[in-house]
């Protein structure tokens, strides 16, 4: 009957963060996400544990070229000789050639960061890519899946819809749900990490993922979750609350714009979580800090990026 197996990729050392999927169908499988190149031995032993071999793998699915979802791309397709990289063009480029894109992460997070998050990067062979256009379908199996241009939290991502089990995976187009937060409940908040953030398309793009009329949604970070209506709603709400926090840089100092921003985006991830009655540890936040400042750090990009050079 196939199924579809949830991985926990255990990125930065830490459970539940982000995850993999493997679509299993008569012995043959698709991988949506691969994480970084840590996690490839991770969704090799469990294709081995679901009887799936390594020249069996048909696909390796990306939604965005950011390297906590595709930074083992090119280490997943050494390992399955047969398979083929899907991916959104503007992905596809950059992983082909990788180089500006290590540069950038590495600016971003710092050498000795970047090399224990990612670990090596090499390119993907130009031959072993498919470039997969907004709106189209692929048969695998039973299954078909049709792909979705999703802006606004990057302009190079997608999402994926599985006609077979009605869902949807939706990389970080449809924001974050730490399951080991919630003590039994979900909460949501959305991703606005740099370079790329437009709260007009995240907004845009939750409207896309709800018309698929998708009952769950495989998120990256972390796991499946359903009531899709409601959260969305949820992620509207901190998606303008991200925008407002934009918008009151205008008379804040350049120095001050950071931390200013942090506090603005632990605000909203508050008030998302009191809306469900959840009460966040001081152990939460410090687990939620690389969140907080990354997301600061692309409200703070896409400020700057609309200022008049002087």
């Amino acid at each position: 009957m196939g199924k579809v197996i949830t991985i926990d990729t255990e990125y930065a050392n830490m459970p539940q963060v982000a995850s993999a999927y493997l679509l299993e169908e008569e012995g043959h499988g698709v991988v949506v996400e691969t994480n970084t190149t840590h996690a490839i031995p991770k969704i090799l032993k469990t294709m081995e544990s679901e009887g799936i071999k390594r020249e069996n793998l048909d696909y390796v699915i990306v939604t965005h070229v950011h390297l906590d979802h595709a930074g083992g791309a090119w280490a997943l397709l050494e390992a399955c000789p047969n398979a083929i990289l899907l991916a959104h063009p503007k992905t596809a480029k950059h992983l082909i050639d990788p180089s500006l894109l290590i540069k950038s992460a590495t600016s971003v997070y710092g050498k000795e960061n970047f090399d224990s998050l990612y670990g090596e990067i090499k390119p993907v062979p130009k031959d072993r890519v498919r470039v997969m256009e907004d709106g189209e379908w692929l048969v695998w199996k039973d299954h078909s899946f049709q792909f979705i241009y999703t802006k606004g939290h990057a302009n190079h991502h997608f999402c994926i819809y599985d006609k077979k089990s009605n869902g949807i995976y939706t990389g970080d187009s449809f924001g974050i749900s730490y399951p080991h937060l919630e003590n039994g409940k979900r909460f949501i908040f959305p991703t606005t990490t740099p370079t790329d953030f437009d709260s007009v398309e995240a907004i845009r793009s939750l409207e896309r993922i709800l018309e698929t009329g998708a009952e769950v949604a495989y998120l990256t970070h972390f796991g499946v979750i359903g009531n899709l209506k409601e959260n969305a709603t949820d992620l509207k709400e901190g998606l303008i609350l991200c925008q407002e926090a934009i918008n009151n840089l205008e008379t804040i100092p350049k120095e001050d714009r950071l931390p200013f921003v942090e506090s603005k985006v632990e605000a909203m991830i508050q008030t998302l979580a009191d809306k469900h009655s959840l009460t966040l540890s001081e152990s939460d936040w410090k687990l939620l800090h690389l969140d907080v400042n990354l997301n600061a750090q692309g409200l703070v990009y896409a400020f700057e990026k609309k200022q008049p050079k002087v």
